[in-house]
């Protein structure tokens, strides 16, 4: 074996490829070849999309094993153990598994370089192929037409909501965006478009390629409901009554986009209605509006959220429970490619103070930096090099009527997770 430990090997991964991301299905479909990579599950669900795309996967994931499938999953990236992209069962892949992955990836790609991105994808669908499960439930990491794991046919197309995101790599607008993510779209293959006015490229695809579609807000929708906490599915001919299983207003949408989905893979009707919503429970997923029990005084809130309708989202679920005698204070890291001006402007009268986190990493903005970017109404009231800084003055200066979101990047929530 190249390398023993898990370490060894993702450090030695981000170096082998020239380019940290290098978009094409060309290289990754060779390999996969040599992997004799097929049929990796009885069924597989592709998600795809801008935002909500761990949220639906977990979802998808936590009611297809409650029902009694077996079930594995392919998210990225991770906020702390590389493991976490890869459960089998619900269960995290350990070392030694995933590392006799990357030995046998790393012996059928031969000469052929790959990125840090694709090295894992192909690992992950090989310990996937070798378990076998009755569903599995992939994660697009960029795009989609080009993305490593659109070398695996779906059986159930995802689409989440689609926005303005990664320009560089898809295009400027969300038609150009669109036509990227429906690129994961199969002939025939039934697909849920869970954005109520998706760009004119997905369903111009959808429409070429002849698949069914439920669509938001035109084919199914969730609305709040006369019991407290509560949530009423509504469908063509089906109803369903659902506590929802993530924090968040945005998680709503979200939560109806998957029981569509469930529709169109199982007869939902041939559950009682209070197993579908039973089915949801215990549902997690790390760094999404997550409320953490911290020594600080203050509610924290952590989310990996990091474009323009991420923060809309952020800034809706902070509103409602923000008090009279709050003070919401946002800790912001972000990488220099997102549009930090329009993430910060979403939080207008949510917002009272900004801490800005510098981010020493690939593509990563310093706090100076950030707040060069930002309006001067913006009030920046600390910078800081790095996360225990915050957190040691976080803890001397916020009290219990305040909250904290720390938010902008998986980087940003990774750095502060580790100084906790």
């Amino acid at each position: 074996m190249r390398f023993q430990t898990l370490d060894e090997w993702l450090g030695w991964q981000l170096q082998l490829h020239p380019k940290s991301i290098d978009l094409g299905l060309e290289r990754v479909a060779a390999v996969a070849g040599r992997l004799q990579i097929g049929k990796i599950a009885g069924e597989v669900i592709t998600v795809a999309g801008t935002n909500g795309k761990g949220s639906t996967v977990a979802c998808y994931e936590n009611w297809l094993y409650r029902a009694g499938f077996s079930v594995a999953s392919y998210t990225s990236p991770h906020l702390l153990r590389y493991n976490e992209r890869i459960k089998l069962d619900m269960q995290m892949v350990a070392d030694a598994p995933l590392c006799e992955a990357f030995e046998v990836v790393d012996q059928a790609r031969q000469d052929t370089s790959l990125t840090y991105f694709e090295f894992g994808t192909l690992a992950a669908l090989w310990l996937i192929q070798n378990h076998q499960p009755d569903y599995a439930i992939l994660e697009v990491g960029l795009g989609g037409r080009l993305d490593a794991v659109n070398i695996i046919d779906a059986d159930l197309v995802h689409l989440t909501s689609i926005g303005i995101d990664h320009q560089g790599w898809l295009g400027d607008s969300r038609e150009k965006i669109g036509f990227e993510k429906a690129g994961v779209l199969r002939a025939g293959v039934p697909v849920v478009c869970n954005d109520s006015q998706p760009p004119r490229s997905v369903l111009d695809e959808i429409e070429r390629l002849g698949c069914q579609c439920l669509q938001y807000q035109r084919d199914f929708n969730i609305v709040e409901c006369d019991e407290e906490g509560k949530l009423d599915w509504l469908g063509s001919e089906l109803n369903f009554r659902l506590t929802p299983p993530l924090a968040g207003i945005h998680q709503r949408q979200n939560l109806a986009g998957v029981v569509a989905g469930l529709g169109l893979l199982l007869p939902l009707d041939r559950y009682e209605p209070s197993a579908v919503a039973q089915n949801f429970d215990g549902t997690e997923l790390a760094g999404r509006f997550q409320r953490l029990a911290t020594r600080l005084e203050a509610e924290v809130y952590i989310d990996v959220g990091h474009n323009h309708d991420a923060a809309k989202a952020l800034a809706a679920s902070l509103s409602v429970i923000k008090q009279p005698s709050s003070r919401i204070v946002v800790l912001l890291g972000m990488l220099e490619d997102k549009e930090t001006a329009k993430f910060v402007a979403e939080f207008e009268g949510i917002a009272d103070g900004w801490w800005l986190l510098s981010l020493n990493c690939e593509r990563g903005l310093s706090a100076d930096a950030i707040e060069r970017r930002l309006d001067s109404t913006v009030k920046v009231e600390y910078k800081f090099s790095n996360a225990e800084a915050m957190i040691n003055h976080a803890l001397s200066s916020l009290t219990n009527q305040d909250i904290i979101l720390v938010t902008g990047s998986f980087v940003t929530v990774e750095l502060f997770l580790q100084a906790l």
